[in-house]
């Protein structure tokens, strides 16, 4: 499985040949790129290939962890990892005793047989024999290679604020992701993203916040509990855990922190992509920031420019897309 496999909100895969051709057109200096709120790494992954460096940030583990498998530059033994799948493949769901996974998540997300193997594989990763045996990278590569594969048959509309309620039908199958090949060197941190603007420098930074009510740490809180694999204790008909990792950016004064990140980036071209949900019928949906706010903020920096295209969008029912369009800033900061 390639890094642009997983659903997720906002993904800018189906976007990148669009956004890449404008800042290689409008950014003549490109060499470092700074990617601030990373989430599945497509945009990094499609840049690599124009620029000799990049760091890539985003505040969840489970993504984390997927830039460690899909960008790190550890030794990983492909013979090894094949071994693990192939283990993997023959085991018998129906004869597995609940777990962690199957008890929380059966029925619910996933088919119940199907969550007692995902659980086996977590617990496999994490056991003495495979956790003493993988390097960090192939650790890492078969955590992200779970995540990807449950991801294929989670019973979702494509993240997990909620499940379809409704039977969900056996299609797990455990498969292994390729990690991007690449000569740039990428550098992952899991950081405040306006902490980490004070600190990195870069000839392009590309920002990407989520703009709505939204909090990705709850949309994606199965994949980061089964990253951490603390077991918390949930609750709720979404089986959700604790409050933890809650954005800013989908709060009221999201335009005070956005306003802050800008003032701090170390860079010389910032590209921030928006999409003009502002006006959702669904209060979630609805942008706390605006347009007229983004441009007033990216002016304070230097000379900015607005590029659209008609892009398909993520869409749970209640909001109307039909013109539903991307919106591209790209600002020349003042010397």
């Amino acid at each position: 499985m390639k890094i642009n496999s997983r659903r997720y909100t906002g993904n800018k895969y189906k976007l990148m040949s669009w956004v890449k051709g404008l800042v290689l057109e409008y950014c003549s200096e490109h060499e470092t790129f700074f990617d601030v709120f990373g989430g599945t790494g497509v945009v990094t992954a499609e840049i690599l290939d124009v620029v000799q460096s990049a760091v890539i940030n985003d505040f969840l583990y489970s993504n984390e962890v997927c830039y460690k498998a899909f960008f790190g530059r550890g030794f990983y033994d492909v013979q090894k990892l094949n071994q693990f799948a192939d283990e993997v493949a023959i085991v018998d769901r129906k004869t597995l005793g609940d777990n962690y996974v199957s008890l929380s998540y059966g029925g619910r997300y996933f088919e119940h047989d199907d969550a007692k193997l995902i659980g086996a594989v977590r617990e496999k990763i994490q056991s003495d024999y495979w956790a003493g045996y993988l390097s960090e990278r192939e650790f890492n590569i078969l955590l992200a290679s779970l995540l990807y594969s449950f991801d294929r048959c989670a019973n979702t509309v494509g993240h997990y604020d909620a499940y379809i309620k409704k039977s969900c039908h056996s299609n797990f199958a455990f498969e292994l992701i390729e990690p991007v090949v690449s000569e740039a060197d990428v550098t992952i941190y899991r950081e405040d993203a306006n902490e980490l603007a004070r600190r990195v420098s870069a000839d392009v930074a590309f920002v990407d916040p989520p703009y709505n009510s939204r909090q990705y740490s709850r949309f994606y809180h199965v994949m980061e509990t089964i990253v951490k694999w603390d077991k918390p204790l949930l609750g709720g008909t979404a089986m959700k855990p604790p409050l933890e990792n809650m954005s800013e950016y989908s709060r009221v004064n999201a335009p005070i922190v956005f306003a802050d990140l800008i003032q701090n980036l170390k860079v010389r071209y910032i590209v921030v992509t928006y999409n003009n949900t502002y006006d959702s019928k669904s209060s979630s949906s609805r942008n706390k920031i605006t347009l007229e706010q983004i441009k007033a903020i990216l002016d304070s920096r230097g000379k900015t420019r607005i590029f659209e295209k008609s892009h398909s969008r993520f869409n749970a029912g209640k909001t109307d897309s039909t013109k539903h369009k991307e919106i591209l800033f790209i600002t020349e900061v003042d010397e």
